[in-house]
């Protein structure tokens, strides 16, 4: 497991602190003029770390503001509009004055609201997603922690949406916003069974839960060794983030803004503001998981890649949110439990076949060849095709069939006290 001296940002930082003749930096060979004596590493330690969570929160702050800007662009161009183009070069500064505006609006509270459920929900809606970023490696040494369990830590924080759902529909005390976040809480615990499952064809692979150790097995981006696991991944992801097709429990056609219907101000900005954060956080795992993270090709920097394969998945993600309607809510479960639970488990079997053919028994801990991994894609493409197939056949809509009567009636009539009697098809005179 690497040590924090592995990080390149914290090593940069905590050497150029100490003094040089540091033990642990002079083992590595950094150096630098440092300003504090080793009895006060711990002061060095600590102001590392706090430039590092300091430099990750306002980069993804400063992300999410040019995501909003780049998704209404992208809008805009997809229905021959010319989007955002007012404030600042090409409408840059419209986000900007959005959460300026937002943030000076009344903050109402509904009078029957339990207040401090009502004012927490948002804080727990946020937190969760900046916290999938202290297990991403962005880059080579380019990490804040890579924890043994990553995947596992991932899964565990993101499952606090659901808490925060089910408080910002009852603090808000409205049979509406209830009536949503009931709806939007079957759809996360839903779509979270598949997600978590999806994964364990990796870590198998990799033969670990660290991130770090994800990436370093992908001589062979995982997204070609089994595409039923990423499909399943990226498809409960959308949902995860209740983006489109998966976002009609907040649909304002339907049911006003959900369980967001009583917020405003910057509560509702905080809302705002997790949603397009989950988005880049589903791409920065897709990437690190499925799209081998920032390995590449030289003499790219590994950052370079990392941000590239991440903006890539995010036009994808934009792509899809843009071009499909959506889904009914009973659609939305069928498709979580009649085809992507069924689909997680089929990766499951013919990712663990293929990893108890090719493990070495000598030695356990050793990564997969390419070649391996080339053939496991072959064997898993091919059942890729079939179950896909298999399961739009279960999924197809069935066909439909009008009613047997022996002589039109009128089944809905208007203006009349009673309804005509019907006969039914085939009944004796």
């Amino acid at each position: 497991m690497p040590t924090f001296l592995d990080n390149s940002w914290f090593r940069n930082i905590y050497c150029n602190l100490v003094e040089n003749d540091s033990a642990r930096c002079a083992s590595g060979g950094w150096f630098g003029d440092g300003i504090l004596p080793n009895n006060l590493a711990w002061l060095a330690y600590t102001v590392a770390a706090f430039v590092i969570c300091f430099a990750i929160l306002n980069a993804l702050l400063g992300s999410v503001i040019v995501y909003i800007w780049a998704w209404r662009r992208v809008f805009a161009r997809f229905q021959r509009r010319s989007g955002p183009n007012r404030w600042g070069p090409f409408g840059m500064l419209t986000t900007v004055a959005d959460a300026i505006k937002t943030m000076f609006k009344e903050d109402v509270v509904p009078a029957e609201a339990d207040r401090l459920i009502f004012n927490i929900a948002p804080v727990l809606m946020v937190v969760p997603v900046f916290m999938v970023f202290a297990v991403i490696p962005f880059g080579a040494g380019t990490f804040f922690v890579d924890l043994n369990v990553g995947i596992l830590f991932i899964i565990a924080v993101t499952s606090g949406s659901v808490l925060a759902v089910v408080m910002a529909a009852y603090g808000s005390a409205n049979r509406v916003a209830i009536f949503s976040g009931m709806r939007s809480v079957a759809l996360l615990m839903s779509y979270e069974i598949p997600m978590a499952i999806s994964v364990i064809g990796a870590v198998m692979v990799a033969g670990s839960l660290s991130l770090g150790r994800i990436v370093e097995a992908q001589d062979v981006p995982f997204i070609i060794v089994m595409p039923l696991g990423f499909l399943v991944f990226a498809i409960c992801a959308l949902a995860e983030s209740n983006q489109t097709p998966f976002d009609i429990a907040e649909a304002e056609s339907e049911l006003g803004s959900g369980y967001l219907n009583d917020y405003s101000s910057m509560k509702f900005g905080m809302f705002y503001l997790a949603e397009f954060a989950a988005g880049i956080a589903a791409a920065a795992i897709i990437t690190t998981v499925f799209l081998s993270g920032w390995r590449g090709w030289w003499p790219i920097p590994s950052q370079f890649w990392f941000f590239g394969k991440m903006g890539a998945v995010l036009f994808g993600m934009m792509w899809i949110r843009f071009t499909w309607p959506r889904l009914r809510p009973d659609q939305v479960m069928g498709l979580a439990w009649k085809g992507l639970f069924e689909l997680t488990l089929i990766n499951l079997l013919s990712t663990g076949i293929m990893v108890a053919v090719f493990a070495d028994e000598e030695a356990p801990g050793d990564l997969f060849s390419a070649n391996e991994l080339w053939i496991m894609a072959a064997v898993n493409w091919v059942v890729f095709v079939v179950s896909i197939w298999a399961i739009g056949k279960v999924l197809a809509p069935k066909p439909y069939r009008a009613a047997m009567l022996e002589a039109p009636v009128q089944l809905y009539p208007v203006g009349v006290d009673e309804m005509p009697a019907v006969k039914a098809a085939g009944a004796a005179d």
